[in-house]
C-alpha cells in the first residue's frame, strides 16, 4: 500500500506534461501535456486506437510512461487515492458474487488500511453516495444483476465513497440506451457540485459538445484542446480522425466512420 499523498493545494489538480508511451515500439501517446482545473468536465475524444485509455491508465498511476511526467495536486499518481478510476464495462466480471454495496465499499479500503473492517463513518460515506447515484434501493443487489446504467451508476458510487477528487471514465456511455445515457450525462453535473473533476473518454462527439466544459481530441497526440467550439473546427477532426471522417447530406454535421478494433485496450 502507498502512503497518502499530501495536496498542494496551489497546484493543478492535474499536470500531464510530456508524457509519451510505446507499446512494441510503436506510439501510443506522444509528448502529451496539458492541465486541468478543479470541478472540471473534460470530454477525451479521438478514433479507436487513439491512446484514449493508455492516457486514463498513465494518469490512475496505473500504466507507467517510457518518459514524461504526471502529477496530482503536485506529486505522481501513485501516492494519491483521490483518483477514482472508473475501466470499461467489458473489463469487469459480472458473474463475481458481490453485492453493489460490497463495491461501493471497495472504495474506502485505501482508507482503512489492511485488516481494517469498515466503520460507522465508512458506511455513511458508502450510503451517501449509493444515495447520490439514485441507487440506494439496490444496495443488495448482486452486480450482475443491474442494467448497464445502473452498473456505471455503481461504479461512480464506488468513486464518490473513495472522496474522489478526480474521476476517470473510460467509455461509460457505451452501450448504454439513450435513458441511460441521459442519466449518466445528468450525474456529470451532480459531480461538478461536488467540486468532482471528471475526464471522460467517449466517441460521441456531439455529447461532447454539448455537455463538457472542454474537449481533448487525441490521435496519439493532443491535436487541440479547450473550448468545445475552438476544438470542433472542421481541421481539427480532419487531422484527428483521417479517412474515417464522413459529413452528412447537409454538408455541416460531421459523423464519425470508427469501425477498427481498438488496439490499445488489449495491452
Amino acid at each position: 500500500m502507498y502512503p497518502h499523498t499530501h495536496h498542494e493545494t496551489n497546484q493543478p489538480i492535474l499536470d500531464v506534461q510530456h508524457v509519451s508511451v510505446r507499446y512494441n515500439g510503436r506510439p501510443a501517446l506522444d509528448n502529451v501535456t496539458f492541465h486541468l482545473h478543479e470541478s472540471e468536465r473534460v470530454a477525451v475524444v479521438g478514433p479507436n486506437g487513439a491512446g484514449k485509455s493508455t492516457l486514463f491508465k498513465v494518469v490512475a498511476g496505473v500504466l507507467q510512461p517510457n518518459s514524461g511526467d504526471v502529477k496530482i495536486f503536485g506529486s505522481r499518481p501513485r501516492g494519491h487515492v483521490c483518483i477514482g478510476y472508473i475501466p470499461q464495462r467489458s473489463q469487469v466480471d459480472w458473474n463475481f458474487p458481490v453485492t453493489v454495496s460490497d463495491v461501493v465499499m471497495m472504495g474506502r479500503s485505501a482508507k482503512l488500511g489492511p485488516f481494517n473492517w469498515p466503520h460507522k463513518k465508512d458506511w455513511e460515506f458508502v450510503n451517501h453516495a449509493l444515495e447520490t447515484v439514485d441507487m440506494t434501493d439496490l444496495n443488495t443487489r448482486q452486480i450482475g444483476q443491474l442494467s448497464g446504467g445502473q452498473q456505471q451508476r455503481m461504479f461512480i458510487a464506488r468513486a464518490l465513497a473513495q472522496e474522489s477528487k478526480l474521476m476517470l471514465m473510460d467509455e461509460p456511455l457505451t452501450g448504454l440506451d439513450t435513458p441511460s445515457q441521459e442519466g449518466i450525462l445528468e450525474l456529470l453535473d451532480r459531480l461538478k457540485k461536488e467540486n468532482v473533476t471528471v475526464m471522460v473518454a467517449t466517441h460521441d462527439l456531439d455529447q461532447a459538445e454539448s455537455h463538457f466544459d472542454r474537449i481533448m481530441l487525441l490521435n496519439h497526440r493532443i491535436i487541440s484542446f479547450g473550448k468545445p467550439g475552438v476544438v470542433m473546427q472542421t481541421e481539427n477532426l480532419i487531422n484527428a480522425y483521417g479517412g474515417r471522417l464522413r459529413s452528412t447530406a447537409d454538408g455541416n454535421v460531421l459523423a464519425i466512420d470508427d469501425c477498427c478494433d481498438d488496439d490499445e485496450h488489449n495491452h
